[in-house]
């Protein structure tokens, strides 16, 4: 969880929203990025999908470990692979879905992490699974401790 209005536990899980619970510092790619590149900062950065965004940062797709590991099955090299080739449509979120509905969707649609985007559609951050997580134990215990 980074919103840092519930680090003294002042709302519940139910009264947080996607802009309270996201990642603002999201690394995102372009379109013409190697997917190379993308493999690199997913292992580096150790997480499983990075956003991609045009110029004016609207996301355009999402490119995941899946996708990466779907390029190698095919005896493809990622360093001449491009992230608009192996991109999927991104499934995106509002900064103001609430937490309630983040879970829901995380749920139904089996994932691990999801971009959120504003009214405009540009990235604004991302909301994983441990953030909900993290959301609920800082509204139920307070903050956590720092590791």
């Amino acid at each position: 969880m980074r919103g840092t209005d519930y680090w003294q536990g002042s709302k519940t899980l139910s009264e947080m929203n996607a802009s309270h619970l996201m990642e603002r510092a999201v690394q995102s790619f372009r379109e013409s990025s190697s997917a190379r590149d993308l493999a690199e900062a997913m292992v580096k950065g150790n997480f499983g999908c990075v956003p991609i965004v045009n110029e004016a940062r609207r996301l355009i797709g999402v490119v995941t470990e899946f996708d990466l590991l779907k390029v190698l099955s095919l005896g493809k090299d990622l360093g001449t692979m491009v992230a608009s080739a192996i991109m999927s449509a991104p499934i995106c979120i509002s900064e103001q879905m609430t937490a309630e509905e983040i879970v829901a969707l995380l749920q139904a649609r089996h994932l691990v992490r999801v971009p959120v985007v504003d009214a405009d559609g540009r990235l604004s951050g991302v909301v994983a699974r441990r953030d909900v997580l993290a959301g609920y134990l800082e509204a139920t215990s307070g903050p956590l401790p720092s590791l």
